[in-house]
């Protein structure tokens, strides 16, 4: 998607910081903590309207976001668990965001609130659903990659709607509302066609299979 070779420059360029900062005590679980704790802070401010500060703290939290597993590759301290924590905390971090939006949504007057605070928790779950339909497709042994907004997404746009504020704020969180629960019925979609796929790959088999005999007679 549009952030795609955006990230990966920035994930270059941060590999490549990080080999001087591996040098330090510091550790991939640690640089992920610290961008859980920005992302709580950012939420907060949102929640009392100090929304381009939000968006300012918002940016360095996802800084952390990249540089933990940048740091991670550059040490070769990746692992499972360190993969495991910065995923379950990725989710903790969308859900404060998205919190801190709705407690700023319900302080504006109506009715433009109420859409606001819905949209808000539509776009909660829509984003919930992204990562949890490719986690559970991965278990299953499917890929799972493809969506309109995925998370790098998702985070661009909430900093942009938190910096600028105002109608575009609240047109960034209809966007989302709509955009997360695509994505997520996008990756439905895809596995369905994988399964599907791997249905008929078994019928002609067994077809196959079946057959077998008789041509042997």
């Amino acid at each position: 998607m549009f952030t795609t070779r955006f990230e990966a420059w920035v994930r270059r360029h941060a590999e490549a910081l990080m080999t001087a900062l591996g040098r330090t005590p510091l550790t991939p679980n640690q640089v992920t903590v610290v961008g859980l704790a920005l992302t709580f802070l950012a939420a907060g401010l949102a929640a009392f309207g100090q929304l381009r500060w939000a968006g300012v703290v918002l940016i360095f939290a996802g800084t952390c976001d990249i540089l933990d597993g940048a740091l991670a590759r550059s040490t070769n301290a990746s692992y499972p668990y360190g993969a495991f924590l910065d995923s379950t905390l990725d989710r903790y971090s969308e859900g404060a965001v998205y919190l801190g939006l709705a407690a700023y949504f319900v302080t504006i007057d109506p009715p433009l609130q109420e859409w606001l605070v819905l949209s808000t928790l539509a776009a909660l779950a829509g984003s919930f659903l992204v990562s949890y339909v490719r986690a559970r497709a991965q278990s299953l042994g499917f890929v799972c990659k493809t969506g309109l907004f995925q998370r790098p997404e998702r985070v661009v746009v909430t900093v942009i709607g938190l910096l600028v504020g105002g109608y575009v704020l609240y047109g960034v969180v209809f966007l989302l509302a709509i955009v997360t629960n695509v994505t997520a019925l996008q990756r439905i979609r895809e596995v369905w066609l994988q399964g599907r796929a791997q249905r008929l790959e078994r019928e002609r088999e067994m077809k196959a299979r079946r057959a077998a005999p008789h041509q042997v007679q």
